[in-house]
């Protein structure tokens, strides 16, 4: 397929992104990704398994907006706005990540070795997603919030718990890939 734009640069999507944070604050509105799923659960009917899921919806369907571009979005640029180029890695990830099992490490965004058809077959991997997903949305939920909510609306609020809960994410992050991850592989 040929591609018919190029990546944006950082510094033309970046205050695009702060515009519209500017305008959800004007607004009075606040953006996160995990609140859409507490909105689709209440909207399915979940405020009879939960009273968590007991609240007016409708006063959140502008969210999920949020969601449908999100899919579009990612649609979109995975079609038009991808490169073949690899990851940019330095040679010690590689190296590292070459002594863990991974082929070819930089040369997909998301590897096979963690996301690919015999890894989704596999118990082990299965089990790693399904671990890994229910601690994310505990996460989530413990946190009031997830990373995009905190890390672009809170901090941008200029909300301290969403300081510490970015704080938080990061070092999770950085646990994960330096001690649970070579553990697994």
């Amino acid at each position: 397929m040929e591609y018919i734009l190029s990546p944006w640069e950082w510094y033309v999507s970046g205050p695009i992104i702060a515009l519209v944070m500017l305008l959800l604050i004007l607004a009075g509105k606040n953006f996160g990704m995990s609140s859409n799923l507490r909105t689709m659960c209440a909207i399915g009917g979940g405020e009879k398994l939960s009273d968590f899921f007991k609240f007016d919806w409708r006063a959140q369907r502008w969210n999920l907006l949020v969601v449908a571009g999100a899919i579009l979005g990612g649609t979109l640029a995975s079609q038009f706005l991808s490169n073949d180029n690899e990851v940019a890695l330095s040679q010690s990830t590689i190296e590292n990540l070459e002594s863990h099992g991974f082929e070819n490490p930089g040369s997909t965004y998301v590897p096979d070795e963690l996301f690919g058809g015999e890894a989704l077959q596999s118990a082990g991997g299965l089990l790693l997603l399904v671990i890994g997903g229910i601690l994310i949305g505990f996460g989530a939920r413990y946190a009031g919030g997830c990373t995009s909510g905190h890390a672009i609306s809170g901090l941008s609020n200029l909300q301290v718990p969403s300081l510490i809960a970015v704080i938080g994410f990061f070092i999770g992050g950085l646990a994960m890939t330096h001690f649970i991850l070579p553990l697994i592989f």
